[in-house]
């Protein structure tokens, strides 16, 4: 009697992008839970940027990645799939936003800027040597967190892109549909800007700002699936 042969599960994780895509596009939940989270903590960045709350920004990547998912077919691969998903995200942040707050008027916050003001470049991060500097690292991550949640979102964006998630500048301006010297002034501004609103520069703990946790990782995961599955997108489960 022949024996049955396992077919062998695809090593989604190892995967080139556009390797990824083409396995997503036939609905294997392997490449769509490979793409989330690989792009997970960039993505929850980028909608914590625009929403100012933890729990608003999760419910943003899910319903992106759900919508992302499901056009996928659009996807041409023009740009980078990174950077076709930050725009699904921050077009859906911004939807979110646009009937409850005006956007802010960047005349106005750089007419208040005209003070001639330094900027203080970050410093890269170092590694804390005992648990009491661990404790002050994390005090000042959430002073300079507080600090960038109050950057007006273009700036807030911006800042976010560059010097928390390491975009380029030409990364930073496609994912923004803006031009590249758009996004040096608003960097300059948004760093100008929090040097004015602290007394110090706290960059020992910008690169471990906003955090994303492992289970808010894997929820976001396990929702985006199961509500692939609902509608038939998945074949396999």
């Amino acid at each position: 009697m022949p024996v049955a042969r396992t077919k062998a599960v695809p090593a989604y994780s190892d995967m080139e992008e556009a390797q990824l895509v083409i396995h997503a596009r036939r609905g294997e939940s392997g490449a769509f839970g490979a793409i989330m989270q690989r792009y997970n903590q960039s993505l929850f960045r980028v909608a914590r940027a625009i929403m100012s709350d933890d729990s608003e920004a999760e419910d943003v990547v899910q319903e992106s990645y759900f919508k992302a998912f499901k056009a996928l077919a659009t996807f041409r691969g023009d740009s980078t799939l990174l950077t076709w998903l930050t725009r699904i995200t921050i077009n859906e942040s911004r939807g979110r936003l646009r009937s409850r707050r005006k956007t802010v008027d960047l005349a106005e916050v750089e007419t208040a800027q005209k003070d001639g003001s330094l900027v203080i470049p970050f410093r890269g991060a170092h590694v804390m040597e005992n648990p009491e500097a661990e404790v002050a690292r994390t005090q000042i991550r959430g002073l300079m967190e507080n600090a960038v949640d109050e950057l007006p979102e273009p700036f807030r964006l911006v800042f976010v892109l560059r010097e928390i998630q390491g975009y380029s500048v030409d990364e930073t301006a496609a994912s923004l549909g803006i031009k590249a010297e758009t996004v040096k002034t608003r960097l300059y501004r948004a760093r100008r800007q929090l040097r004015i609103q602290l007394s110090e520069v706290f960059s020992s703990s910008i690169q471990d700002a906003f955090p994303f946790l492992g289970q808010r990782c894997e929820r976001i995961n396990q929702t985006v699936l199961a509500r692939l599955s609902e509608h038939r997108l998945l074949i396999d489960g």
